[in-house]
């Protein structure tokens, strides 16, 4: 499969729909404050899970630091606690660390909170690493 298909393939292929949190933005604004993590964190919608099709030297080096091959790419940020994006931005987020509570994407830096529904796709690390915004 050629780059293009395989980024077509990733943004334009049918996945597996994944639930996110049924939580209005208000209501994740909220939750997230009342949390008080140590951590920054984002809010997003249009999201799309994507496990990492990688090396097994790639995954030992993942796991040397806890994380997993999975990563998330948003195509709606809603609120980022640190204004490293805009209302509207995309966003890739880095290797999950972890998972919890159903919509609670952690990486080592961020939390990120999946709002609605989203899609489950497989890529490979390398067509991830392709997409530029």
């Amino acid at each position: 499969m050629s780059e293009l298909d395989s980024l077509s393939n990733l943004f334009n292929g049918d996945g597996e729909v994944m639930t996110g949190s049924p939580m209005t933005d208000e209501q994740a604004l909220n939750f997230m404050r009342d949390l008080r993590l140590n951590t920054e964190y984002c809010l997003v919608r249009d999201w799309v899970w994507i496990d990492l099709i990688v090396t097994p030297l790639q995954l030992a080096e993942l796991e040397k630091t806890s994380r997993k091959p999975v990563i998330i790419f948003a195509h709606k940020v809603i609120y980022d606690s640190q204004r490293r994006w805009d209302v509207g931005d995309l966003v890739r987020t880095s290797p999950l660390q972890e998972f919890r509570d159903g919509c609670l994407f952690q990486t080592l830096n961020s939390v990120y909170v999946l709002l609605g529904d989203g899609q489950k796709k497989q890529a490979a690390l390398e067509t991830v690493g392709r997409i530029v915004f």
